[in-house]
C-alpha cells in the first residue's frame, strides 16, 4: 500500500462540504447546550452517549449581496417591503448549507407572506408546510415556526422563520394566504402549542382533544409503553436502566 497522500484534498474533491464547516466565532448565535442524545435524561439513557455535550447554535446573518438567484429574491422582497411600508418586517437573512431563510417579525408575517405570493418578481405560490421548533433556552423566542415556500413560476425554494415567546405563543394564521397550511398549523398547534390567530378551526389533529401538554416540546416528559418482542418485554424508555 502506498503511503502517498491523496492527490486532492477532501474539501476539493467535495467542494459542497465547505459550506458545512463550523462557522467562525461571531458568526453564530448560541441558544443553549445539548447533553446526551435523543433527549433522554436519568435512568432512561441506554444509548451510551450520556456524556456528550454540544452547544446549540444558530448561523448568523449572511452579508449582502447573496449569491445568484437568492439575491434576486432578497432584492425583490426589499423593494416590495419598502413599497408596502414594512421597513422593519425583515429581521435578517441567513444562507446556510445553500438554503436561504428570511426571518420576519410575527406582526408582519401575514403581510410578508402576501407579498411573497403576489409580487410578480417573487411569485411564491405554494407553502408546503409549517414546522415548529422549541428552543427552551432561546429566551423570549422559545417557539419557532418555519414556513417552506415554493415558487413554481421561477422554481425557487425559500423559508420564512418567525418566533414567539413561550409566555405568548401566538402567531397570525397564514391560511388566508396559503390554504394548504390549514392542517399544518393544526399539527404545529397540537405538537408545540403555538396558537395561530385567525385559523378557521384550530383543534388538535393527532392527540385527543383533552390531551395535556404538547408532546414535541423539549420540556415534555419522555414516556412510552412496554413492547413485546419474541417472548420478551422491552420496557418504556423512561423505565429502562442507564448504562454508563
Amino acid at each position: 500500500m502506498s503511503d502517498q497522500g491523496p492527490d486532492q484534498a477532501a474539501v476539493d474533491q467535495s467542494p459542497e462540504n465547505t459550506a458545512h464547516l463550523p462557522a467562525e466565532a461571531g458568526q453564530v448565535q448560541a441558544v443553549g447546550a445539548r447533553s446526551g442524545m435523543f433527549g433522554v435524561k436519568g435512568t432512561g439513557d441506554t444509548s451510551g452517549y450520556g456524556g456528550l455535550a454540544a452547544p446549540i447554535v444558530f448561523p448568523g446573518a449572511t452579508s449582502r449581496p447573496l449569491e445568484g438567484w437568492r439575491e434576486d429574491v432578497a432584492a425583490a422582497l426589499d423593494t416590495a417591503l419598502a413599497g408596502g411600508g414594512l421597513h422593519t418586517a425583515l429581521q435578517q437573512v441567513v444562507v446556510h448549507r445553500g438554503e436561504v431563510t428570511f426571518h420576519v417579525r410575527r406582526e408582519d408575517l401575514l403581510a410578508v407572506a402576501t407579498l411573497l405570493r403576489d409580487d410578480p418578481a417573487l411569485r411564491f405560490e405554494l407553502c408546503s408546510g409549517v414546522s415548529g421548533v422549541h428552543y427552551p433556552a432561546d429566551t423570549g423566542r422559545e417557539l419557532h415556526a418555519v414556513y417552506h415556500l415554493l415558487s413554481m413560476t421561477f422554481n425557487r425554494r425559500i423559508r420564512l422563520e418567525v418566533t414567539a415567546p413561550d409566555a405568548d405563543p401566538r402567531l397570525p394564521s397564514t391560511v388566508p394566504v396559503y390554504p394548504t397550511n390549514d392542517w399544518h398549523e393544526r399539527e404545529t398547534f397540537d405538537m408545540f402549542g403555538i396558537v395561530f390567530d385567525g385559523h378557521p378551526a384550530l383543534t388538535r389533529i393527532l392527540m385527543p382533544d383533552d390531551w395535556p401538554g404538547h408532546p414535541q416540546r423539549k420540556d415534555y416528559p419522555l414516556g412510552g409503553i412496554p413492547v413485546e418482542y419474541k417472548g420478551g418485554t422491552v420496557p418504556p424508555p423512561d423505565q429502562r436502566r442507564s448504562y454508563n
